[in-house]
This record gives C-alpha cells, structure tokens and sequence, in this order.
C-alpha cells in the first residue's frame, strides 16, 4: 500500500528540478529522475520499510556534522505506541535508501537487527564525537564511518535514490 506524505509533509514537492539517471535494461536506455538534493526538513517524518516491507518507524531528525558539511546519522524513532516509549536510533546515513514514489525509507535489515541496535531515548542523544559510539552504530549496521579515510558516503557503491515501488 503506497503511503501519501503530502498530506502530512507539504514539504515533499514533486515539481522541484532534478537529475536525470540513464539506466540500461535489455539493449535499451531507460530514464528516471530523482531529485538529489532535498531539504532535511522533507525527509523528516517519512516512513522508514525493510526490503521484506516491514514498518521499522520513521525518521525524526536529520543530523549534521557542521565542520565537514556531511550526514553524520538520520534518527529513526521505533517502537512504542502513538509516540509513546519510543526508542530512538542512530542510522548511518548510507545504511538508507530514498525510494520517492513512497515517499519512505529502506533501511535493509530486519526488525530483530533493528531491535538489538544500540538506542537511545528522547532525553538522552549521542555525542557522535566519540567516536567508540559512533563506530559501534555504524559496525552494527555493516557501514564505514563517514569520517574515516575512503568512507563512500556518496552512494556511488549503490543507487540512494530510486522511483517505483519494488524493492
């Protein structure tokens, strides 16, 4: 079932410039455009799905690291009932793909991954500083540190945004 964030995320606007991505497929070129820059304050609040279609929650915040300019993590608040005992979590920003059509997330790990992921409440937020922490998110979720040397965090390694609902 396609989710509609329209109604409860004015900022998702479909009729913002974008890119134009060629892809092959049998001997013939296939365009699809994407944006691929968006405002934070878009991708906050929209849904976050596993490859299985599973409901893992929904991102909350967007985090910057200010001096090198770069996603440090996207916080994914799973969990409890009509925001209520929710735990928060930590995602490497590469761990997630944008499908657009959906306007959601896929985050490619099951919820018992997901639900063994080091957390933290609303009270108490991560100093991705230390950089221990930091590397145990980004270890629990299979990513490289985008601060370390030859961290791909550009999704070169991979398409970040796609259209269609297939995963």
């Amino acid at each position: 079932m396609a989710i509609d964030n329209t109604a409860t995320n004015p900022n998702w606007n479909t009729n913002t410039s974008a890119d134009t991505e060629t892809a092959v497929s049998n001997g013939q070129r296939k365009y699809r455009q994407y944006r691929r820059v968006m405002s934070a304050g878009t991708l906050a609040g929209d849904r976050v799905r596993n490859s299985a279609g599973e409901d893992l929650g929904k991102i909350e915040e967007i985090m910057i690291d200010v001096p090198t300019g770069r996603v440090a993590y996207a916080v994914l608040s799973f969990g409890g009932f009509l925001g209520m005992g929710d735990k928060l979590f930590a995602l490497p920003w590469d761990a997630l793909q944008l499908n657009e059509d959906e306007h959601e997330f896929i985050l490619n790990v099951d919820k018992a991954t997901l639900e063994n992921a080091p957390g933290f409440d609303k009270d108490n937020w991560p100093d991705m500083a230390d950089k221990n922490w930091a590397s145990q998110i980004y270890g629990h979720y299979g990513s490289k540190p985008y601060w370390e040397p030859n961290a791909d965090t550009s999704g070169s390694n991979r398409e970040k945004t796609f259209k269609g609902g297939s995963y």
